[in-house]
């Protein structure tokens, strides 16, 4: 959405527009009272818009299109109906002489580039059938007289990384193609060399033009205004088309448009005397300002029809506008310095509230305590580097250090060794996105063996549920019944979502199962599991005077629901990566950690598993795959919890594991284990997390990764805050701790 606005409108968006576009039903970034060469061809043409493809074009430009056919972009697994579905309409629409202007938007590359990444098998088939399809419509242009006027411009709103993500600030997400045909511009194109030659350089082209610069060029073309909002500059290689009177009226118009913008924003700036603006050439509005007074006399002969611009006078505007527009762009990152300070402020008097907290009411101080300090301190000025920030999955403090015993080096490789897995399952961050991992280099090759290892993932929870931790009958029932609904809803929404990774023997007994729908299988998995997790606290009829025992055992089992839901919001080939967190789980229990141990490990473990389930601090990497489990429609609480649980998956996990583990070493050791004290140190760490990702976006605000790593990380940073720590950490963690208190 923030692309389709750039080169639509001229404009450049803002980074709420990127946080916008995961909200499928947003209304607020609507393009329809917003001036663009849509509008302008749909107010000047004779015959109207037709769009077929994306459905943010309908979202973004209501009413617009005479005639359309949207498809949702939400579904990434679909690489082929979703294209043939484009398709179908153009041989019609080529037919047609009732449109002015048709826009198609395919899905398919990105879809590829999502689930599989740029070097999947299934992109050069793609890239040739869109081949075909741009084949099929220079071939209509050529030959039929109604489209012997028509341009085709065929360019990508974004890019890919080697992962097949986009909305960082790698070349490969950044550098998308930009082609402009048709048989008018041969005369052109004459001389260039094509293709072009392969250099050192990544990506190569003729030329490099911002996105914006496509609407004024459109407008152009089209003889049409240029957007009311415009900071973009027509692309100089079209403008010997038009001879010097005419270059000149293009170049005016589009200065004087930007300057409009300028003279709004710097308000009477351009009004001031020439005399008045000399003493201030220096500065970048000031340069705005002393360099329209030197062209005034050339705009008014301009603008009266006295004379047109010469070449060299014609570069100077050109030159002007690129200032402008440069000038202009950095204003869209204006700040109000007092609320960031205020943020900054309230966020330094939280981590003083904890330390009063913890002095008054008092912690253990032993190695524990000291671990989380050093980590929390050594965290804040590390998020002042960007590269850092892409590639935090590497942040790892050995935070214990224990006895020699047998028993605990047994724990400890039971402790090690899985981690180490976890941390080569899935490849993150952005210098080696798209590598080598566990998932894609053996288990797409060896899908038995991931089918097995998720069938052992939902099979060790259902023994612990229906045989360890089950009193009734009933309550064993409802374990298998939750246990085989999640089971059967998540291999049918794989096989639909990513059949190359389901076993075929597990694919053979799925249509016996497929009597309903997706979303009613997924309600089910997720009120079976509701059910089981209130039936425990049944069971256990938790009171003043259970048993410690009682109360520890009701931990496990409320535990054990918890992770069988987040399997349902896991992704398949994830899945039997929680068998190797219980493996650690049992291992720190066998250690003997102090609670502010406990603490630290918790913490650095549900990080470490936010990282090792696939996520990053990019918003290219957010997982939607489960985004709608159960949900028909758009509901943006529901499609919010359920989003953010599907990347949090692994630091839920080990919120609900460590109170387990906290609960039983109150009930089984020495050791005085307070909750606020454990909460408190995470919250430590909280709000030196927070101080230091704020600090850092106000002191790097003006950063050339502003706005694709540490405006990012500053959304993550709040999510971490808001709903994991106080949403999980606090209140889930919280009333867990209440049953056994």
């Amino acid at each position: 959405m923030p692309r389709i606005k750039a080169i639509t409108t001229g404009s450049i968006p803002s980074f709420l527009d990127v946080i916008l576009n995961f909200a499928e039903t947003d209304t607020s970034s609507t393009l329809a009272n917003q001036d663009s060469w849509l509008a302008q061809l749909r107010k000047q043409g004779k015959h109207g818009l037709v769009m077929y493809g994306d459905d943010t074009w309908l979202k973004l430009f209501p009413q617009f299109f005479k005639r359309s056919d949207g498809t949702t972009s939400f579904f990434v697994s679909d690489f082929t109906e979703v294209d043939l579905n484009v398709t179908r309409h153009v041989p019609r629409e080529l037919a047609n002489d009732d449109w002015d202007a048709m826009v198609l938007h395919y899905l398919g590359l990105d879809h590829i580039g999502h689930k599989a990444g740029p070097q999947s098998s299934n992109m050069r088939p793609k890239q040739a059938e869109m081949d075909a399809i741009v084949q099929m419509i220079h071939e209509a242009m050529e030959t039929k007289e109604h489209l012997r006027s028509t341009i085709l411009v065929l360019c990508g709103d974004h890019g890919m990384n080697d992962a097949g993500n986009h909305g960082g600030s790698a070349p490969g997400e950044t550098s998308p193609a930009l082609v402009f045909i048709s048989p008018k511009l041969n005369t052109l194109s004459a001389g260039q060399p094509s293709p072009v030659e392969v250099t050192d350089s990544e990506f190569s082209y003729y030329e490099r033009v911002d996105q914006s610069d496509i609407a004024p060029t459109l407008s152009a073309l089209l003889g049409i205004p240029v957007p009311r909002n415009n900071l973009g500059v027509v692309i100089p290689e079209f403008l010997p088309f038009w001879d010097d009177r005419g270059r000149s009226i293009i170049l005016q118009r589009n200065l004087l448009q930007i300057l409009n913008i300028v003279n709004t924003t710097f308000t009477g700036l351009l009004a001031q005397k020439k005399h008045e603006t000399e003493h201030d050439c220096g500065s970048d509005v000031g340069a705005i300002a002393c360099e329209f007074h030197r062209n005034l006399e050339l705009l008014r002969r301009i603008e009266h029809s006295l004379a047109s611009a010469n070449k060299n006078e014609q570069t100077e505007l050109l030159s002007f506008c690129r200032k402008a527009q440069e000038t202009m762009s950095k204003t869209a990152s204006n700040y109000n310095i007092s609320n960031l300070s205020i943020g900054i402020f309230f966020a330094a008097l939280s981590i003083l509230s904890v330390s009063i907290h913890l002095g008054l009411y008092g912690v253990q101080v032993d190695y524990g305590t000291y671990a989380i300090c050093v980590i929390s301190l050594l965290y804040a000025p590390m998020v002042f580097a960007s590269s850092y920030v892409e590639e935090e999955q590497h942040f790892c403090i050995r935070a214990i250090k224990r006895t020699s015993k047998v028993k605990a080096w047994v724990a400890w490789i039971a402790l090690i060794v899985p981690q180490r897995i976890i941390q080569r399952w899935n490849q993150t961050g952005q210098k080696r996105a798209g590598e080598a991992d566990i998932v894609k280099a053996f288990f797409t090759t060896h899908t038995t063996l991931l089918s097995l290892g998720v069938a052992i993932g939902y099979a060790s929870i259902l023994y612990r549920l229906a045989v360890r931790r089950s009193r009734t009958a009933a309550t064993r029932f409802l374990a298998i019944l939750a246990c085989g609904s999640a089971f059967i809803f998540k291999l049918n929404f794989t096989v639909l979502d990513a059949p190359e990774l389901v076993d075929p023997f597990f694919r053979s007994f799925l249509p016996l199962f497929r009597i309903l729908s997706l979303v009613q299988q997924a309600r089910i998995a997720h009120i079976t599991a509701l059910v089981l997790l209130l039936r425990s606290l049944q069971d256990y009829r938790v009171r003043k005077g259970s048993t410690p025992s009682e109360k520890s055992g009701l931990l496990r089992q409320i535990h054990d629901a918890i992770s069988l839901w987040l399997l349902t919001q896991t992704r398949f080939a994830n899945i039997p990566i929680q068998v190797l967190l219980q493996v650690q789980l049992h291992a720190l229990e066998s250690l003997d950690l102090s609670p502010s141990e406990l603490t630290t490990t918790s913490l650095l473990f549900q990080y470490q598993t936010f990282f090792a389930f696939g996520g990053s601090n990019a918003i290219s990497s957010i997982d939607l795959s489960s985004a709608y489990n159960g949900v028909s429609g758009y509901n943006v609480l529901a499609v919010g919890v359920l989003t953010f649980v599907g990347n949090w998956t692994g630091p839920i996990w080990w919120v609900s594991g460590v109170t387990t583990l906290l609960a039983s070493q109150k009930e089984r050791s020495g050791h005085v284990v307070s909750w606020s004290s454990h909460v408190a140190l995470l919250s430590w760490f909280v709000s030196v997390s927070v101080l230091g990702v704020m600090a850092a976006c106000m002191a790097l605000r003006t950063h050339l990764f502003i706005w694709t790593v540490f405006s990012p990380k500053y959304l993550y940073v709040m999510a971490w805050t808001i709903a994991h720590h106080m949403g999980v950490n606090v209140l889930l963690g919280g009333l867990l701790w209440t049953l056994v208190a």
